[in-house]
């Protein structure tokens, strides 16, 4: 791991959204979070559990105290400079007019072609696509290549890998561990698809009504080191099923 700050400093937050009037509930509650830099950390918890919206806040979309929440060393939601180092891809895309995808990235400024070129490929994207024609899957494909044309040094996954096949999916993961390998990009992904991610992720931190749970490296967690050393079958998935049904 990079000896560099940590990437996310989150310290006590609590996070409610805004009402009409009365006070709504506590979606996140006294969270503490510190992920280094360089991780590739996996965001797990139940539907529910306040994943998108922690995402949310660290991508800088919440007002929220510059003391509470720090990415890259500075405040999240009042360091403007953080849109050009921070990515964020999640939630729908509905990017559906006729307009074809090599439309789409020639408005794209500042754009290295071999890093375009590659992530075509590894999404099997192509550019004649018209995204009002495409699938579900397919748009997501668009998504995920316009939102890594650029490097960025904090990448924030919210599911987005749910509509890709296995291969796409497998070829993006490896796509991005050599990102966080060789460029030292930080990765927090939340998910629910844990197939292959036992040995791509570092770091695990567990979210449960709004509050971090634990925060550890994936390779000292005693509980998946016992579910391996049984032979268990994903023990990933074995691991993150028990942690929800406890609580």
């Amino acid at each position: 791991m990079s000896t560099a700050p940590p990437a996310i400093e989150v310290d006590g937050l609590d996070f409610r959204y805004p009402g009409d009037g009365a006070e709504q509930p506590r979606v996140l509650d006294g969270v503490q979070l510190t992920v280094p830099a360089g991780a590739r950390c996996l965001l797990v918890g139940a539907n529910g559990a306040g994943k998108t919206t922690l995402l949310h806040v660290l991508a800088g979309r919440y007002l929220v105290a510059p003391s509470q929440v720090r990415v890259l060393a500075r405040p999240a939601f009042h360091d403007t400079s953080l849109a050009h180092r921070v990515a964020f891809l999640g939630g729908k895309f509905p990017f559906d007019v006729d307009v074809a995808v090599h439309e789409v990235l020639a408005r794209q400024p500042d754009v290295e072609p071999a890093r375009r070129d590659r992530l075509l490929a590894i999404l099997g994207v192509d550019p004649k696509w018209r995204m009002h024609r495409v699938s579900d899957g397919q748009r997501r494909r668009v998504q995920i290549l316009l939102g890594l044309l650029r490097p960025s040094e904090l990448l924030l996954l919210d599911e987005v890998t749910t509509d890709l096949d296995v291969i796409a999916r497998a070829d993006l993961l490896a796509f991005l561990r050599d990102e966080s390998q060789a460029q030292g990009l930080t990765i927090l992904y939340a998910t629910h698809i844990f197939d292959g991610l036992d040995v791509w992720a570092t770091h695990v931190a567990h979210l449960a009504h709004g509050r971090i749970r634990s925060l550890q490296p994936i390779d000292q967690i005693p509980e998946l080191a016992r579910l391996r050393a049984a032979g268990a079958s994903s023990p990933l998935l074995r691991l993150v099923e028990g942690w929800l049904r406890e609580l």
